[in-house]
């Protein structure tokens, strides 16, 4: 590194010693932490066992956490290099995630690959969750010898998209992972110890965000529906505000590391890097749009030009028997939630609909105490009067349509409150029932076996807080209506 610092990198190479385009992954998470063979089997990351998954996961013994498999690149022809960041695996000095200085890393080391005789000058840069992370702040810094760069689900914003979205804290996997990332990595700040004493928005957080604007180099970037409570409002965010003018979304609502290694994703990656490293023409649509009408059943995937598709906001109202109506109420009316209970409002479809794109709720909200609370807000789907699963973050299989929470000062003066709920595309059919929940805490359930373990967020106080509807009082559910 500039300042004299060895970082250590797995180098895998094609046999006839040929010059090859080389893609990278950096992260924290060790390289040679790769599956192992033992005499009861191979030894995989404990993740792929404990966590739920979709489909088979089929990788070679030298695939990094979250990278691409060496066993399928080298042959297709690149060269891959799998880094240690600085504090990381056998990497020396003390590292700091998320950090200018961690990207400073990344782009010394893409422009040191470039000047080796088994690289022809280009490198791009492909991996999953951190893998992609990573990589967003090393393109904003614009090295000479990257070509392009495939985030396959990643956030951009540490405060909002993970550590607390919507000012509420996640005090599950967040404490889980930094936890591990203090035992195994040598890193400055302690980031668990940050992000408990950093409750606001302020500078710190801000200089964690990659600014997405200068961002010049093509990108294909992965979002995921199912991945909510990580890297779903990252990946959209990523697309949306990059500056390079080159770029595609893969949306998808599956499992994370079987959509990674499928074969389908695997061969819009390599069209996207064979294009872009190699110079082999490739069509590959701006966004493929993946709709989902139930967790194990697709309802079309097509082609769009934008993100999110052309649609009609369609606001349904919020009305005091439960209901969501498209008319005002006329009288004034109230609901109440809390930590033990939710309010639910109801609407049934009439002709088959396709939700796709931001939902957004607004209603009035008021409480009996003067305080913070944490609000969350969910929409369902429920078919025959039963609910209907879709994917959701760290394998959890039961999820809603989406979700999303704020955390708001209530007094008992009602007040207009916003919150955005995250992207998803989901067809409902004629008859099918649309419900909205509204809670102070997390609206699944955590239990290790079948809730949406690891994922926490802080509940509110044992207060109940009352939802306000009627004239002077619009409460209302934004629905993205696409006609198809």
């Amino acid at each position: 590194m500039r300042d004299g610092t060895i970082l250590r990198a797995n180098v895998y190479l094609p046999r006839d010693g040929g010059r090859r385009p080389v893609i990278l992954c950096a992260h924290p998470y060790g390289k040679d932490a790769v599956p192992r063979r033992t005499r009861r089997g191979y030894r995989i990351n404990p993740q792929f066992r404990i966590l739920r998954q979709t489909g088979p996961v089929h990788i070679s013994d030298q695939t990094g956490w979250e990278g691409p498999d060496p066993a399928y690149w080298v042959p297709s022809g690149y060269a891959v290099v799998n880094l240690d960041v600085r504090g990381a695996g056998r990497s020396d000095g003390v590292g700091s995630l998320f950090s200018d200085a961690e990207a400073e890393d990344i782009f010394d080391a893409i422009e040191w690959i470039a000047g080796q005789d088994w690289c022809d000058g280009g490198v791009g840069m492909l991996g999953v969750s951190y893998l992609a992370i990573s990589q967003y702040k090393v393109a904003a810094l614009r090295p000479p010898h990257l070509r392009a760069i495939a985030p396959w689900e990643g956030f951009t914003d540490a405060y909002r998209d993970f550590f607390y979205p919507g000012g509420v804290r996640e005090v599950g996997f967040a404490r889980l992972w930094t936890t591990v990332i203090r035992r195994v990595t040598r890193m400055s700040p302690d980031l668990g110890r940050e992000v408990a004493a950093r409750p606001d928005d302020d500078a710190w957080w801000r200089s964690l965000a990659p600014d997405l604007g200068r961002i010049e180099v093509p990108m294909l970037v992965c979002g995921s529906f199912s991945d909510a409570n990580l890297h779903t409002r990252g990946s959209f965010r990523a697309f949306a505000e990059t500056g390079s003018s080159v770029r595609h979304l893969y949306t998808h609502r599956s499992g994370k590391w079987a959509t990674f290694y499928s074969d389908e994703a695997v061969a819009v990656q390599r069209a996207f890097l064979d294009a872009h490293l190699k110079g082999i023409p490739a069509e590959l649509p701006r966004v493929r749009l993946e709709v989902r009408e139930r967790a194990d059943r697709i309802h079309e995937v097509r082609e769009e030009a934008v993100w999110p598709p052309a649609g009609t906001p369609v606001l349904l109202h919020l009305h005091e028997d439960g209901r969501l109506r498209t008319d005002q109420p006329v009288t004034w009316g109230t609901a109440t939630f809390g930590r033990r209970h939710a309010a639910t409002f109801s609407w049934r479809f009439e002709e088959d609909a396709e939700i796709t794109g931001d939902v957004a709720v607004r209603v009035w909200l008021s409480a009996a105490s003067v305080g913070p609370a944490s609000i969350f807000a969910g929409v369902s789907k429920w078919t025959d009067g039963r609910f209907v699963p879709f994917e959701g973050s760290y394998g959890f299989g039961r999820d809603l349509v989406t979700t999303g929470c704020r955390r708001v000062l209530l007094d008992a003066e009602p007040r207009a409150v916003a919150l955005q709920l995250a992207p998803s595309a989901t067809f409902f059919r004629a008859g099918d029932e649309l419900r909205l929940h509204l809670s102070g805490r997390q609206l699944s359930p955590r239990n290790p076996l079948w809730g949406s373990f690891p994922a926490l967020y802080r509940s509110s106080p044992r207060v109940t807080c009352t939802v306000h509807t009627g004239p002077g009082h619009e409460s209302v559910l934004e629905l993205p209506l696409v006609s198809r």
